[in-house]
């Protein structure tokens, strides 16, 4: 694409392209592509008249809805940017984030009053505050700020340079950091997304129960649909029954998740799978897939999953497995169209093929930079490529497969052990239904590799004879030196294992405060 257009423009062209066709399905509403531009239009208006102008950042704390998509184009079409706040914080992170982004207004729907009214006394210089009714019919503020004419200044938009979103990265090392992420960056990767998956525009139904703040639903769920001609299906929560209900009413042809999602769907009892059959394929992303857990799904439910990847800063799709063509079990697949991809060391020298390195991003889709972090910028990237912090290799083909995030490797007297790999044999462990290892330091070996299991229900097995399994598949100092039972794993809005809560935990047990 040589003309670069600002993600307001994507969006209006589609919008009359596919004026009729359906955009959004949510519960019993339905709005076509026409009556989304309509909205979207009216909010940007409302919210030019409240005093919001180019460049102001307007927070969006909501659930997964229709009204989600129309703030979220209304914030853009108005020349602001969009701060999507993670559902799962608590007040005093979204207070961090809300006040580093110095946001302007916050439009947040009415699920999260409580931690509303805890934020709104912290964060008082703000212009406005929406709330989003559950009830469409109550919604006062919404429908105030919506009641006008629609009509727009001619705003001018940079696509290069002038920011869409800030997506602040959940901090595995301390504060939250926020991606910039341009119009362009955006765009970009939309174009890149709706080529790789091979949609046909007014023939896809994406199904969106993964939340909506979060990089991966963002981009593949809701700007790719709406800028390609494809219909979204929200859905607020994840409760696997209620989903494939949706599913089957909505008649859903791609179906995104993570990880712990398919790994849910699986106690789906088999007269109910059927209500699945509408879907042709399923993305994963988010985290990497235990290979077990997706023989498993794809033998229940008769349908592939295409795994991929990317952070948050690539917008973030770079790799997936090449829909239609051979996908390989395991691996994050090729880089998506308009994005390169390698692997260098610790030198910046690209390394060869099957080398360990750290895998690195080029192309539009990659950030502008972190809000307000000129030294964490220049330290993400090297040259003009963006360095991921996953550590992973390349095959002959091009395919990429990540081992692991650089931090989380654990090396044990010298020697690299990637959590990743023991967590492959754990999940092919009959008994164990959840498993992430983590590192420790260890005063004789350096560092210990320590595995945090959930067993499935009613099955009883000792830290022995998980680790007489794992020394039957991994050599003998990949092997954890303990294994702690848990009842659930800690998870973040997006379902993805977070170690850094496993990390606190075992310092606190190990009194290192």
């Amino acid at each position: 694409m040589s003309h670069k257009i600002s993600l307001i423009e994507a969006f209006n062209t589609t919008s009359s392209t596919y004026a009729n066709s359906v955009a959004v399905i949510d519960n019993d509403t339905s709005c076509t592509f026409i009556e989304l531009k309509t909205a979207s239009d009216k909010f940007a208006h409302g919210l030019l008249k409240r005093g919001i102008k180019k460049g102001d950042t307007v927070a969006l704390y909501c659930i997964n809805s229709i009204e989600f998509a129309i703030a979220y184009m209304g914030i853009v079409k108005a020349g602001a940017v969009v701060v999507p706040i993670n559902l799962l914080q608590k007040a005093a992170e979204i207070i961090y984030v809300m006040t580093n982004a110095q946001v302007k207004g916050v439009i947040y729907h009415e699920a999260f009053q409580a931690n509303m009214d805890d934020i709104a006394a912290e964060i008082s210089a703000q212009l406005f505050n929406i709330c989003i009714r559950a009830n469409r019919e109550e919604s006062a503020d919404w429908k105030q700020l919506c009641d006008n004419d629609g009509s727009l200044p001619n705003i001018k938009i940079d696509p290069v340079n002038d920011l869409a979103a800030i997506l602040y990265t959940s901090g595995t090392t301390g504060k939250p950091k926020g991606a910039m992420l341009t119009h362009h960056n955006l765009v970009s990767n939309t174009s890149s997304v709706f080529q790789a998956m091979k949609w046909q525009a007014g023939k896809e139904v994406i199904v969106l129960v993964l939340p909506m703040f979060h990089a991966f639903a963002a981009t593949v769920g809701m700007l790719t649909p709406l800028t390609h001609g494809c219909a979204f299906v929200p859905v607020a929560k994840f409760e696997p029954d209620n989903l494939l209900t949706i599913i089957e009413k909505t008649n859903s042809t791609v179906f995104l998740g993570v990880p712990s999602m398919y790994n849910v769907l699986l106690n789906t009892r088999d007269d109910k799978c059927a209500r699945f059959r509408s879907i042709k394929l399923c993305v994963s992303g988010g985290a990497s897939m235990p290979v077990d857990i997706l023989n498993r799904f794809e033998q229940k439910f008769g349908v592939p999953i295409y795994e991929g990847d990317g952070p948050t800063e690539c917008s973030p799709v770079t790799c997936v497995n090449p829909v239609g063509g051979i996908r390989k079990i395991g691996t994050v697949g090729l880089p998506v169209p308009d994005v390169e991809m390698k692997i260098l060391n610790e030198q910046g020298v690209e390394l060869p093929v099957g080398e360990i390195g750290e895998i690195a991003v080029r192309g539009d889709n990659v950030m502008k930079g972190y809000w307000q972090l000129p030294e964490a910028t220049k330290e993400s990237f090297y040259e003009d490529w963006f360095l991921t912090g996953d550590l992973g290799n390349v095959d002959e083909e091009g395919y990429f497969s990540i081992l692991d995030r650089k931090k989380d490797m654990v090396i044990v007297n010298g020697m690299n052990v990637y959590p990743r790999i023991i967590e492959e044999v754990l999940y092919r462990y009959d008994g164990i239904l959840e498993a992430a290892v983590i590192g420790q330091t260890d005063e004789l070996h350096g560092e210990i590799p320590v595995a945090y299991v959930v067993l499935k229900e009613s099955v009883e097995a000792s830290s022995a004879d998980i680790r007489r399994w794992c020394r039957q598949h991994l050599g003998s100092y990949e092997v954890p030196r303990k294994v702690v039972f848990m009842d659930t794993l800690p998870k973040n809005g997006a379902g993805k294992i977070v170690k850094r809560v496993l990390n606190k935990r075992g310092e606190i047990e190990r009194g290192v405060q």
